[in-house]
């Protein structure tokens, strides 16, 4: 088990990023995204006050994460749902308005580091990459069952893979054999059909193939377009939203959405701009905050790592 697992990734910027709005009393953040309960447990013992609600899909991050929380008592409530159900699950809790919400976007370090759950290329172990295990199908069955022009779309989509017809022409000819059930044949299938010069760039030529199956597999995509929108929706005025992202797609719908909420609505020439025309929300990063040198030499999964964060100035107004 590596140890970075247990590292957050820029949890001291995120904590910074929404304490205006969480040393406010009665204060309540939601942690969209639980995993081993790392940014849950800096929230809770950073603001005393806090009410914490962190959701996760996973069954066994929240049963370890619990563990992790349990000193905390009934200031953590943890709740078995994906990120875009955050409404409802506040609506269930009684919680009219949140005044922090944090999202990690990234696959869990702990479902990277347990083979048995085949997200990782690293190494051999079941083709699955459902992170909640009770429900939808696996990546095995998406790689056998889809049609070829679907699955080079998802590569394309989702991977940003440029040789995605090279790769799924070699899928396709090799599940006619033997249906796919683990990873090592899958990224060995990727080296072979990949072009040399495509082996020379980027890390592990099975990274993007890996990546699309596995947002394909958890329908992240959808989740995140719905899940952002309703995330600043559920926000009190004065409340902050912080969003960690690891690829160019995710962090395209988060900078959309943010973008959208911060500009004025008006028809251009107004002279004085109307209460409903404002903008609703106000930008705290410019562009991405990037992690620093240290700490990725510290934790490598911060690389990529991409925040965002938003304050809400107005109501909505119908």
């Amino acid at each position: 088990m590596s140890n970075d697992r247990h590292v957050p990734v820029m949890l001291q910027r995120c904590l910074d990023m929404l304490a205006p709005a969480l040393e406010r009393p009665g204060a309540v953040v939601v942690d969209c995204t639980l995993g081993l309960g790392g940014h849950s447990e800096a929230l809770l013992k950073r603001f005393p006050e806090v009410r914490l609600v962190a959701l996760d899909r996973d069954k066994e991050a929240l049963r370890l994460s619990g563990e992790r929380l349990a000193p905390y008592g009934d200031r953590a409530t943890l709740v078995h749902a994906v990120y875009d159900e955050l409404p409802e699950v506040l609506d269930r809790l009684g919680v009219p308005k949140a005044d922090g919400v944090l999202f990690d976007l990234g696959v869990s370090s702990m479902q990277l580091d347990e083979a048995d759950r085949g997200f990782a290329y690293a190494q051999d172990a079941p083709l699955d990459m459902r992170m909640d295990q009770s429900t939808g199908i696996g990546a095995a069955e998406v790689l056998n069952t889809y049609p070829p022009g679907e699955l080079v779309r998802i590569l394309r989509a989702y991977g940003e893979e440029k040789q995605a017809k090279r790769i799924v022409s070699a899928i396709v000819r090799e599940r006619e054999k033997e249906p796919f059930t683990t990873s090592a044949r899958l990224v060995e299938l990727i080296r072979d059909a990949l072009p040399q010069a495509a082996k020379r760039t980027g890390g592990n030529p099975a990274k993007r193939t890996f990546q699309a199956l596995r947002i394909e597999v958890n329908h992240e995509l959808d989740s995140v377009e719905r899940a952002i929108p309703a995330a600043v929706k559920a926000l009190a005025v004065g409340g902050r939203v912080a969003v960690l992202s690891y690829q160019s797609l995710e962090d395209r719908i988060v900078k959309q959405v943010f973008a959208a909420g911060a500009a004025t609505t008006a028809p251009p020439g107004l002279p004085v701009v109307p209460e409903k025309y404002q903008p609703r929300l106000k930008l705290l990063t410019r562009g991405a905050e990037l992690p620093t040198e240290e700490e990725v030499a510290e934790n490598r999964r911060a690389a990529p790592a991409r925040l965002r964060g938003v304050e809400r100035i107005r109501e909505d107004v119908l």
